[in-house]
């Protein structure tokens, strides 16, 4: 029996209220940064205060290698944690992605919680839609009007197979997508990424995508939230719920993501997301080989929470990073990249 289709504003609402409150996170499946740590250098010979994060991204300055991935919007509460987020990645240098653009471009009322660019005049925005919308009726104009709502200087598609089919109002239509990204990436205007949602881009696929023109790719690898435990708690079809189980550990890890696809495409423009928890994640993921790294889920709850709590979790994860480079002796972003210092564990 198909579910009605719940307006998309209202299942963001969800879907804030499950990852806070529901244990949403992938069993039996890590990062697998686990699997690295920094060899210390006791005699650095860089001056902690010389340590710098100052990075590039597609054109662009960023004052840290960071990213605010792509999370929420779509109603008035969803809103107010965007414009948060967005007001706080400004004030700290971070690159902002925001959640999928879809519901604002079906219904005009809610454009105001994606309009970011007054709270973030100077970072990269990103916009967001979900790539099987393209088999859906969105076309060209429909991808303009995300990008001209969020006053973004890029768009990413998503790729979320999995939690389509355990989704309620899932669209499981994705045969064709490649060369409908292709015309997308020919046309668009602004550059094109393509990003996973936790269950991790491979260095095939990668490939792939970036011979059609996409212009960075988001690993969003496996190890943090899973999106069809998600969907299991929304999902009242008892066979789906129980289906969804099975899939908990699946995905690839995002360490392993990252190095996959940095071997098959060494000029890519790299983000390494899905799951990272702290700044030692972040300066391990862009040693692996991102260009930047990106938090998602674990800057929700001091989203929700207050500026203050956010502002504190942004600060706290670049003391991290700053910390990780410290301790091996990397002044730059550039030489924490060529380090060899990270090593797999035995």
């Amino acid at each position: 029996m198909l579910m009605p289709e719940k307006p998309t504003g209202e299942r963001k609402m969800e879907h804030v209220r499950l990852c806070l409150d529901e244990e949403v996170n992938g069993q039996g499946v890590t990062t697998g940064f686990e699997n690295y740590r920094f060899r210390h250098a006791a005699l650095p010979e860089v001056d902690f205060d010389d340590v710098s994060l100052l990075t590039s991204f597609l054109g662009f300055t960023l004052r840290t290698p960071l990213l605010i991935s792509s999370m929420t919007g779509g109603s008035k509460s969803t809103g107010e944690i965007n414009m948060r987020l967005a007001a706080a990645a400004e004030e700290r240098g971070w690159a902002l992605g925001v959640g999928s653009v879809r519901a604002a471009v079906e219904r005009e009322e809610l454009a105001p919680t994606f309009r970011v660019r007054e709270k973030a005049p100077s970072i990269p925005v990103i916009a967001n839609l979900g790539a099987v919308q393209l088999n859906y009726g969105f076309g060209i104009d429909d991808c303009r009007r995300a990008v001209d709502i969020a006053g973004a200087d890029m768009l990413v598609l998503h790729l979320n197979g999995l939690q389509e089919v355990f989704q309620p109002e899932g669209n499981t239509r994705f045969g064709g997508l490649l060369s409908k990204i292709e015309e997308l990436c020919k046309v668009l205007g602004v550059p094109v990424g393509i990003k996973e949602v936790g269950w991790g881009i491979d260095g095939s696929t990668a490939r792939s995508l970036l011979n059609v023109g996409a212009a960075f790719i988001d690993v969003a690898g496996a190890g943090g939230t899973s999106w069809s435990q998600v969907e299991k708690f929304r999902n009242m079809d008892p066979v789906r719920r129980s289906a969804a189980d099975a899939f908990a550990d699946w995905g690839n890890p995002t360490a392993d993501c990252i190095v996959e696809v940095r071997e098959a495409v060494p000029s890519a423009a790299l983000i390494g997301s899905g799951g990272l928890t702290n700044g030692v994640d972040a300066a391990k993921a862009i040693a692996l080989g991102a260009d930047l790294a990106g938090f998602g889920r674990g800057l929700l709850g001091s989203a929700v929470t207050s500026e203050e709590a956010l502002d504190h979790k942004l600060a706290q994860v670049e003391l991290e990073l700053r910390t990780a480079m410290f301790g091996i002796g990397a002044e730059s972003i550039a030489a924490l990249k060529q380090t060899d210092r990270l090593v797999k564990r035995f």
